[in-house]
């Protein structure tokens, strides 16, 4: 997207931009310089006008965004936003059904591995301290 804008940035100052700033000055067209001076006049000239050129170039580009970013949010919010909120609401109640079919399984589940863990939790910590009585000895 990035390269996008740039090209298009690019193409309009070499189009319309610089063809513009150097003729400004000169009421005939433009024409190649005959001798080093001229290309020089010609270079300052071209020079000179190269900020203001971009700044135009960059004020028109921004101007253009602006116009394709509110036409963005206005299709936005006019269509896909409704869109969107009608999919997540399908899929949230969905989901939701799903969870409460399934939290006395998890809760069942849950109770018998807190009754393994304690089961074996001390069983666990004695052989642990059985083995550490051994390796000091």
């Amino acid at each position: 997207m990035k390269y996008l804008f740039l090209s298009l940035i690019i193409v309009y100052l070499f189009l319309f931009v610089i063809p513009h700033t150097l003729a400004q000055d000169a009421s005939e067209p433009p024409r190649a310089p005959e001798t080093l001076k001229e290309a020089k006049s010609l270079g300052e000239r071209f020079i000179k006008g190269f900020p203001k050129a971009f700044s135009d170039a960059w004020q028109e580009g921004l101007v253009v965004w602006r116009k394709v970013g509110d036409w963005f949010k206005n299709l936005w919010c006019s269509y896909i936003s409704s869109w969107f909120k009608n999919i997540w609401f399908k899929i949230n109640s969905f989901l939701e059904r799903r969870v409460e079919e399934k939290k006395p399984d998890i809760k069942q589940g849950f109770e018998e591995e807190k009754q393994e863990m304690r089961e074996e939790i001390p069983k666990t910590g004695k052989s642990l301290w059985d083995k550490l009585k051994e390796l000091i000895k």
